[in-house]
């Protein structure tokens, strides 16, 4: 959002926030230390949020990491998949409950955030910023740049041990269960229940849900390219934009192109 924007309407923060008295509170600080916000919300968890945003299209969007149904990460990933339209995706501060060791990390990693219970000192130098920034020209953090801050936010959460990686997929196909090496698949696709798993000849079935298969997979080779899809980069043939600058890749041994959201365009700036 340009000065200009911002002059002609107030600026609107949307809150996404489970406990209504912490939304109250940082609703009331907020109110207190940025004269002329309008304060948007609250949406009640992360599925809500995304909603909200896309209807109401706040300019900043404060998101608590943990809440029921869709955390504030996932919530931050789905909207920039869906964000369209011409308006900048909104300012986004995480709120957190984490201890002084990852403030630290925040602060390095130049991500907002709001600690809770909420601070008037760290709330002031969040608004400060955010001022500063739908004040200029760059506008706020979308495609790379949310994918980073995103990156930034998950390392800082509680990791569970590395599982072991797949090397072999077992896949339904029809009545038959099928032995699929990991390096043959194409893309992994999100399907209701299902994840269809495609090679270059063929699709089969797996219900191991798409987060849990990620984190099985070789990251230096397969990568997510939106919420529901998963592809082996070493099977990418090229990318390209459409006039409304949507991404998608074209697949060696595949007719059928996978879209690419916003959120990870970045990982195709090269090709």
């Amino acid at each position: 959002m340009t000065a200009s924007i911002a002059a002609a309407r107030p600026v609107r923060a949307l809150i996404a926030e489970d406990e209504p008295i912490l939304a109250a509170i940082l609703a009331q600080s907020l109110q207190r230390l940025w004269p002329g916000l309008e304060i948007l919300g609250p949406a009640p968890n992360g599925l809500a949020a995304v909603e909200q945003a896309l209807e109401l299209r706040p300019d900043v969007l404060f998101l608590d990491i943990k809440m029921p149904g869709q955390t504030g990460l996932e919530a931050a990933e789905e909207l920039a998949e869906r964000w369209d339209g011409a308006q900048p995706f909104p300012e986004v501060v995480f709120v957190t409950a984490y201890d002084d060791y990852a403030l630290k990390a925040f602060e390095q990693a130049a991500a907002d955030y709001v600690l809770k219970p909420v601070s008037d000192e760290r709330l002031r130098r969040t608004v400060e910023r955010l001022r500063q920034r739908l004040g200029s020209a760059g506008g706020p953090a979308h495609d790379g740049g949310m994918a980073a801050l995103v990156e930034q936010m998950r390392a800082l959460l509680p990791q569970a041990a590395a599982p072991e990686r797949l090397s072999m997929i077992r896949a339904a196909v029809g009545n038959v269960v099928r032995m699929i090496p990991v390096q043959d698949v194409v893309y992994f696709q999100a399907l209701d229940k299902y994840v269809t798993v495609a090679t270059a000849d063929s699709e089969a079935l797996i219900r191991l849900p798409l987060k849990e298969l990620l984190s099985q997979l070789d990251p230096a080779l397969f990568c997510q390219v939106s919420r529901g899809a998963i592809v082996n980069m070493k099977q990418v043939a090229s990318a390209s934009r459409d006039e409304m600058g949507k991404l998608t890749l074209a697949l060696h041994g595949r007719s059928d192109r996978l879209k690419v959201s916003p959120l990870f365009a970045h990982l195709f700036r090269q090709m």
